[in-house]
């Protein structure tokens, strides 16, 4: 198949070869559609959220009723962006592969990264795909409630980190509690 030159190239912003599947607690972050502040506002260092906002913290919150196989930590929904961490727990039986002994992750253990064929291809149970699903259900909630079908919610793409030990887990559940706060701190220098 022939690339269309005149479309600009997007390069994966995903570790490449990294199987995100695997076991391990992941840092995610979504954008609004150009930032637009949809969800509600920060009065007092505390985040209100409006009908929208309830909205994508709900089917944040049902994830786990769709991906049995993983478990949803700390997150919170901003007027303009997303954070939450989810966890895929080292699973157990003759089904898993074995333990990479040299690396632990806040009581999960983390395997050395299997490499997946077709980069880039959606894979089910994955990160991307949990990603995938919940900005498709949010948007198509939220496009019911605004009447604006098919009207973009969410920048294309997400950010992930692969949170790696313990103290980095600790780090960002602060970072992610403190966002309210921090936001509000600087928009009111910025006004």
């Amino acid at each position: 198949m022939a690339l269309n030159n005149n479309l600009p190239y997007r390069q994966s912003i995903r570790m490449r070869h990294y199987d995100y599947r695997q076991p391990g607690i992941y840092f995610i972050t979504i954008c609004t559609h150009q930032r637009e502040p949809l969800f509600g506002e920060i009065i007092d260092e505390r985040m209100h959220l409006n009908a929208a906002g309830r909205i994508v913290q709900s089917i944040w919150n049902t994830i786990p009723e769709h991906y049995s196989h993983v478990v949803m930590d700390k997150f919170v929904v901003m007027p303009d962006h997303f954070h939450g961490i989810i966890v895929i727990p080292e699973c157990t039986g003759t089904a898993c592969r074995a333990r990479d002994k040299n690396t632990v992750l806040a009581g999960t253990a983390c395997r050395a990264p299997t490499i997946i064929a077709g980069f880039g291809k959606p894979i089910a149970n994955s990160i991307a795909t949990i990603i995938r699903s919940f900005k498709s259900a949010s948007t198509k909630s939220l496009n019911e409630l605004r009447n604006t079908p098919g009207m973009p919610l969410w920048q294309r793409n997400y950010w992930e980190r692969i949170i790696r030990h313990d103290n980095e887990l600790q780090a960002i559940r602060r970072y992610i509690q403190n966002n309210p706060v921090n936001w509000q701190k600087i928009n009111v220098k910025s006004a």
